[in-house]
């Protein structure tokens, strides 16, 4: 077991579906598969050509379907749909089932695991139709290191990414060094970091995706310096300060950091120690199973399809892009203009609070006073991006 990456297995038993209903589905011939590893996908009923795609990579000791089962990705992409690549690793590969994100031959462009998940993704293109600009990754713990590979090494095939518990890219180049990555972490400047990540694709002068980092303030296995290292690592190639712009308390103990014009998210879960947030129930930003590894906090996949922009039916804009506001925002019916007190809207994800006021996600419109009594109408222009006014 590779220095506590190491997960519990989930012991979940698939469940046959009914003829016609969506289900998690081993893909295989997708691609020479340097990496050896095994692809699964989820397609929602229904879904519609140039819909978006989001990879997941599971933890050590985890697989292809407890991932899909716990993380609550599978409600967002029922509802909104989108599909889900899920490649699942082998026990060949690493006795543990973690994704080798310490070998340099499987995290870098062109090689090993890294190519074998990307064909994964041109297959999704090809078969099911899926936009080639509109491909996101999320991944846990060892899911999330290889998670930070693939937006490093395939910036032009990645339009965002989400890193739960993981480390910044190369922090390790083999077993040897992977532990002192993990715990107590590496420390390097922003430059440093960045440099990393330039020279995963060098030469590379296109857009770059944006990053969301998550980490429980209580992680004993994955030292928290990692999460505050990832954020360097990712502002720096995004060209934005290490100072955030903006901060909210959200559900779960939860404190946000916005950097930029929302290039980069931190989110530092209080207490929380090693695994993906969930917050079963039945609420609109509620989602997942408790389980090992899976922590009853807050709702990360929510948090998630909302910043990569998969609620609205639009493209995201990249973060180095300016884009304007479109005609029709919601083409999948979602509402577009909607009055709510200020505190709902920060809960819904619409808006974010700093300083005792609320402000509109997006325009950074100040939408007053951050409580229950102050009421305010905010119309959705672009996905995640809201004016005041209806």
């Amino acid at each position: 077991m590779l220095a506590g990456l190491v997960l519990a297995a989930a012991a979940l038993v698939a469940v046959a579906a009914p003829a016609q209903a969506a289900s998690l589905i081993q893909v295989t011939g997708f691609g020479s598969n340097p990496g050896n590893l095994a692809m699964y996908a989820y397609r929602p009923d229904n879904l519609p050509s140039g819909a978006p795609a989001v990879v997941l990579l599971h933890g050590c000791a985890q697989n292809a379907t407890g991932y899909l089962a716990n993380s609550g990705w599978q409600k967002y992409a029922d509802q909104w749909k989108f599909a889900l690549i899920v490649p699942e690793q082998r026990s060949a590969n690493n006795s543990s089932s973690c994704f080798n994100w310490f070998e340099t031959g499987d995290t870098s462009r062109g090689q090993g695991e890294a190519l074998s998940i990307k064909q994964m993704v041109d297959h999704a293109r090809s078969s099911y139709g899926t936009a080639a600009d509109r491909v996101y990754v999320s991944g846990l713990s060892a899911g999330g290191a290889m998670g930070a590979a693939m937006l490093a090494t395939y910036p032009d095939v990645f339009a965002a990414g989400s890193i739960i518990a993981g480390v910044p890219y190369r922090c390790a180049t083999g077993m040897v060094n992977a532990f002192t990555c993990m715990s107590p972490g590496v420390d390097r400047t922003p430059a440093q970091w960045g440099d990393l990540v330039r020279n995963a694709h060098p030469g590379y002068s296109g857009p770059r995706p944006k990053v969301a980092i998550w980490h429980g303030t209580a992680d004993y296995t994955v030292a928290t310096a990692n999460a505050t290292e990832s954020r360097d690592q990712w502002t720096n190639v995004l060209g934005v300060a290490q100072t955030p712009t903006s901060t909210a308390q959200l559900p779960g103990g939860t404190n946000l950091e916005v950097y930029g014009n929302d290039a980069v998210r931190v989110y530092r879960v209080s207490g929380m120690g090693h695994g993906t947030p969930v917050d079963p129930g039945t609420g609109a930003d509620q989602c997942g199973t408790a389980a090992a590894y899976f922590l009853d906090t807050i709702c990360s996949a929510y948090r998630d399809a909302l910043f990569f922009g998969l609620n609205g039916g639009g493209p995201t804009p990249s973060p180095t892009a300016t884009a304007g506001p479109t005609a029709n925002p919601s083409p999948t019916g979602a509402p577009s203009c909607v009055t709510a007190s200020n505190y709902a809207h920060v809960v819904a994800g619409r808006a974010y609070h700093s300083g005792g006021y609320a402000y509109a996600n997006g325009s950074h419109q100040r939408m007053g006073l951050y409580n229950t009594f102050h009421t305010t109408a905010l119309r959705q222009t672009a996905p995640n991006h809201w004016v005041i006014g209806c």
